[in-house]
């Protein structure tokens, strides 16, 4: 059953303190493009970055009025819907952050990470070969039987002077 489960994570406050932790991390993110912060806030606040990159991509007025409301901070979230204008992650269909661990913290040992926009432009995947483009490899020459057989005694020969060269140190 899930009674009064809400949806998100608590990040051990109560809910108001949570609400205003995630309003002031998604906007020192936007207003720095680069924070160090928990990796349980960071993966926190990844949804609500994303949400409000979406909204200024499509730049309405209703989704400018939401990411407000998200941010918190009229001026920041004009410069993001800015840099959406300008099609900063125009070729970019989700993923506007990256989340890079750090280690844990000396003090409690909490997982620290750094948390970044990501502004360069994706890079499309290369095909794979197909089937159809495969270049065949040439047989190698046959060699002549005669010096197979010299290796052969050659391999014998080894072989016997082990034999002698143990033989001593047995003695």
């Amino acid at each position: 059953m899930r009674h009064n489960k809400k949806r998100g994570m608590k990040l051990g406050t109560d809910a108001s303190h949570t609400k205003a932790m995630k309003k002031s991390l998604v906007a020192a993110l936007f207003e720095n493009d680069r924070i160090k912060t928990l990796d349980s806030r960071a993966k926190a606040i990844r949804g609500d970055v994303d949400r409000v990159i979406t909204w200024a991509k499509k730049g309405d007025l209703h989704s400018r009025r939401l990411a407000i409301a998200k941010v918190g901070d009229a001026e920041l979230v004009r410069e993001v819907f800015e840099k959406a204008a300008q099609g900063m992650w125009a070729d970019r269909n989700g993923g506007y952050t990256r989340i890079m661990k750090l280690g844990p913290r000396k003090g409690d040992g909490a997982e620290v990470v750094i948390m970044e926009l990501v502004t360069e432009p994706v890079q499309p995947k290369e095909k794979k070969a197909s089937k159809t483009t495969v270049t065949k490899v040439e047989e190698a020459p046959a060699k002549e039987e005669a010096p197979a057989e010299d290796a052969e005694t050659k391999e014998e020969a080894p072989a016997e002077e082990t034999a002698d060269a143990e033989a001593p140190a047995a003695e």
